[in-house]
């Protein structure tokens, strides 16, 4: 009798989590903020164009793998999340000249590029939350500096990889009215579409890739990261790093990551840049492999050539366990003992390269 009634409750059970699975497999089916799907004609595509396209996923391709020198260190005493309020600027953006290069931080990865005249938004992340689910998930801890409603008209939108604090569907569809152009890396126009974006307005990019627009060149760069919207289906889209360049700045951004041999191909391929924008936060070692320690994002823009850097994928939202400036102490000190010379804008403060010294402040360290 005994015997029965444990076979009876295991029968249940089993019901119970297959119609987990399928409710869960239909929410994530039928929900657009997890995106499109792609096509066996975009596999035939991404296999024509990618090289590190391999068995229906993107690869991180084994010759740019580098062994390991660097260890995690924190230095930082500080919770994850500060305990005074975050200090943010108003944006001061206005039209610039094709002469010109101001870059506005708006936190975590999200920034507006004015260069060659025209206003570049890349990863825009305006939501309280990064997460599928508008009421669970890492929320912001700082303000943003601006509403979706208070940009300018946005010539190109350019983002890096689908993961939810780079790719956030509420904010690309409060954003579109104002977007004349957006450049994703292969795959992540099919989210796009999904979210009714008119398929004329978006270039997909396979690394290596150029785009160009009224003399300037922007050209989808190898990334050691990954791709995931759905709990599944990992490495479907590609990943990336930018540069931008015309015929007064050539500008590298680092998208998100882990340290690899791609960066050295980029300085051989594009030569010396005058600024890098590179991911900083949110590592440990168990993602070591796709997010860099402050003191590698620092190497790397030495290896770029870069004269100036600016640390981002930090202030804003908690991903990882580290205290919430430890990343920005530690990229400053390590940049320092390179000689390259860093900018730290408060978020919401609108840098003009040409007067890098007025943003070196270190803001962060008066807060708890």
């Amino acid at each position: 009798m005994q015997k029965k009634k444990l076979v009876k409750i295991a029968l249940r059970t089993l019901e119970i989590i297959i119609a987990i699975v399928i409710l869960g497999t239909l929410f994530v089916n039928i929900n657009p903020i997890f995106g499109g799907r792609i096509s066996k004609e975009d596999k035939s595509d991404y296999e024509k164009r990618a090289e590190n396209y391999v068995n229906g996923r993107f690869i991180y391709p084994s010759e740019y793998e580098i062994k390991n020198q660097f260890t995690d260190n924190p230095v930082s005493k500080k919770e994850k999340v500060p305990k005074g309020i975050v200090p943010s600027a108003n944006p001061s953006i206005s039209k610039t000249s094709k002469e010109e290069f101001a870059v506005t931080w708006f936190g975590h990865s999200s920034l507006l590029i004015q260069m060659n005249g025209m206003n570049i938004l890349i990863d825009p992340m305006f939501s309280e939350r990064s997460s599928p689910i508008s009421f669970m998930g890492p929320k912001r801890f700082s303000k943003s500096p601006i509403k979706i409603e208070e940009l300018p008209e946005i010539d190109i939108v350019i983002i890096s990889h689908d993961h939810y604090d780079h790719l956030d569907m509420k904010s690309i569809k409060e954003l579109d009215s104002k977007v004349s152009k957006y450049i994703v890396p292969l795959g992540v126009n099919k989210h796009l579409e999904r979210w009714n974006i008119d398929k004329s307005k978006i270039q997909d990019m396979a690394w290596w890739e150029e785009f160009e627009v009224d003399g300037l060149t922007i050209a989808c760069t190898p990334a050691r990261h990954f791709s995931n919207r759905k709990g599944f289906n990992i490495n479907r889209t590609l990943y990336a790093s930018w540069v931008l360049k015309n015929e007064n700045y050539q500008v590298y951004e680092s998208g998100d990551g882990g340290f690899g041999g791609h960066f050295k191909e980029i300085r051989e391929r594009y030569g010396y840049f005058d600024f890098a924008i590179m991911e900083n936060g949110q590592y440990n070692m168990k993602w070591h492999s796709s997010h860099m320690f402050p003191e590698e994002a620092a190497e790397t823009a030495k290896i770029l050539g870069a004269k100036k850097a600016m640390p981002i994928h930090w202030g804003a939202f908690v991903l990882s366990d580290h205290g919430w400036d430890d990343s920005v102490e530690r990229f400053v000190k390590a940049s320092e003992k390179l000689d390259t010379e860093v900018i730290t804008p408060k978020i919401g403060e609108t840098v003009y390269l040409d007067k890098y010294l007025n943003y070196q402040e270190k803001w962060w360290q008066d807060i708890e």
